[in-house]
């Protein structure tokens, strides 16, 4: 009876044994390499399995243009795999889905190599190389050295090549880059000179609006009529009674000099009595044309001496002016001016300004000076006692729907030779006043890291600590990574799957 017991424990335990080596075999034969590398047009990202000699290997690639960060269209694809003098190669020419290739490489030879993907696209040829690839000669090695390469999983999110071709994503590597004093404040979006023009009254009279009603932000070309100021009625400066006189005149003076003309060849005008009919007559017609070209019968005609919108209306249909009144100011909105009021203590620095970031306030958008075209007009030398801030002003082209008479946040750059991390302010995600970012493990897999941040620009932050210049981050698609880390829905042990 003892040794039955003693045989059954001891069938139990090798039994037990037995069937934890199959699930460590398993598990085993379930290790994964990943491997990424980066061309200057394309990202690769494969899950391979270990590579053994005399034992196919499958390749899962991933191929992703960086320049939009979508996948890799339908492209032939070679992938070799490369051992002192042995080469090992296939050629696809068709992706298993959109930028997903899947290979199948058995090794010749035992060693370390590389393994180079040349990729033939509508784009041209690219070529992505994977080096230090370790070809093993006994399998159950090669399993057990991959099983040991441990990636850290610490408080990371996986994140998908698939989900990542769907949003608007991208990495990359932080700047470093000088990075000096910006001055963040409000300028007020103004018109600038000559840009904008004041339409004013020739004579005085009374206001009549054209048919089509001159309001504010209506278009209007270049010699469109505006208004028409009708004096009749006023007992001086009455433009009608001036304009018919001046007409008069003109008919008259035209038809003395014709028969002068013609008395003048049969010789009874003499030469002088001709030359001063002439006078008359030049003088008559210069008065006559000046007139007729701003004034008629109907009164003066207030035409818009430039192509652009109206900007404003000083008057009303009916209303009474003087000569020289302003009437309409017309602007061609083609550029602008950001008066920007800085603090005195800025002064120091104003004339080591770089240039400046404007951010408008109805759609958040971030715009460099540079896109803008624009450039710094001057700074103030002094303050004045109605108000004591520093004016800066710039000048940009009109490119993104500003409106003059707004208002938008302005960040002013300054000179430095203080070299910084900086990264785009899309990659920072904000939680109870601390800032994180995702740092990319491999292209699929990222850790959430807090970060020290210094001053913005309006469109990149400083990075005091928690990154280097060599971490890779997601600086578009953070908020979507977040959100993947709420939910819980991918686990990043559950491997890849397709």
């Amino acid at each position: 009876m003892k040794n039955i017991l003693i045989f059954t424990i001891f069938t139990t335990l090798f039994t037990a044994c037995k069937l934890s080596d199959q699930a460590h075999d398993e598990h085993v034969h379930d290790a994964k390499l990943q491997l990424t590398a980066y061309s200057n047009a394309m990202e690769l990202f494969a899950e391979t399995d270990p590579f053994v000699i005399g034992i196919n290997a499958g390749i899962l690639a991933h191929f992703t243009w960086l320049d939009n960060f979508n996948p890799l269209d339908s492209s032939e694809v070679t992938v070799s795999l490369i051992i002192g003098k042995e080469v090992v190669s296939q050629k696809l020419s068709e992706a298993v889905r959109p930028g997903i290739y899947k290979f199948d490489i058995e090794p010749k030879v035992q060693g370390e190599g590389k393994l180079i993907f040349d990729i033939q696209s509508k784009k041209g040829n690219t070529q992505l190389i994977v080096n230090n690839i370790r070809v093993y000669e006994d399998e159950h090695e090669a399993h057990h050295t991959a099983e040991k390469i441990v990636v850290s999983e610490t408080n990371t999110t996986v994140f998908t090549k698939e989900q990542s071709w769907k949003i608007e994503f991208e990495t990359k590597n932080p700047s470093v880059q000088p990075f000096g004093q910006v001055i963040k404040t409000t300028a007020q979006i103004l018109s600038s000179q000559g840009d904008e023009l004041i339409v004013t009254a020739k004579a005085a009279g009374v206001v009549i609006f054209t048919k089509d009603n001159i309001l504010e932000g209506k278009t209007v070309s270049n010699g469109q009529t505006l208004f028409t100021i009708n004096s009749n009625g006023l007992a001086s400066e009455n433009t009608s009674v001036q304009y018919m006189e001046t007409k008069n005149n003109y008919l008259k003076a035209t038809a003395e000099y014709e028969r002068a003309k013609e008395l003048a060849k049969d010789k009874i005008v003499s030469a002088k009595d001709l030359l001063i009919t002439k006078t008359a007559y030049e003088n008559a017609k210069t008065n006559f044309d000046n007139m007729n070209r701003n004034f008629s019968a109907s009164g003066q005609s207030i035409k818009s001496p430039v192509s652009g919108y109206v900007k404003q209306v000083f008057v009303q249909n009916g209303q009474s002016v003087a000569a020289g009144q302003a009437l309409v100011s017309v602007s061609q909105n083609k550029t602008l001016q950001l008066r920007a009021d800085v603090q005195q203590k800025y002064a120091p620095v104003l004339g080591q300004i770089k240039s400046a970031n404007i951010r408008l306030l109805n759609d958040n958008q971030t715009y460099s000076l540079e896109q803008l075209n624009g450039k710094l007009i001057s700074f103030g030398k002094s303050a004045n006692n109605d108000n004591y801030l520093i004016p800066v002003i710039f000048q940009i082209d009109n490119k993104a729907g500003f409106v003059s008479g707004g208002f938008a946040d302005i960040f002013i750059t300054t000179i430095t030779n203080n070299q910084a991390i900086t990264i785009p302010n899309t990659s920072l995600i904000e939680e109870q006043g601390l800032f994180f970012v995702f740092v990319q493990v491999h292209p699929e897999l990222f850790e959430k890291r807090e970060v020290k941040t210094g001053g913005t620009d309006g469109l990149n932050t400083e990075i005091k600590s928690g990154i280097t210049g060599n971490d890779r981050i997601v600086t578009k698609g953070a908020m979507m990574i977040k959100l993947a880390q709420a939910t819980g829905t991918l686990d990043a042990h559950s491997g890849h799957v397709h």
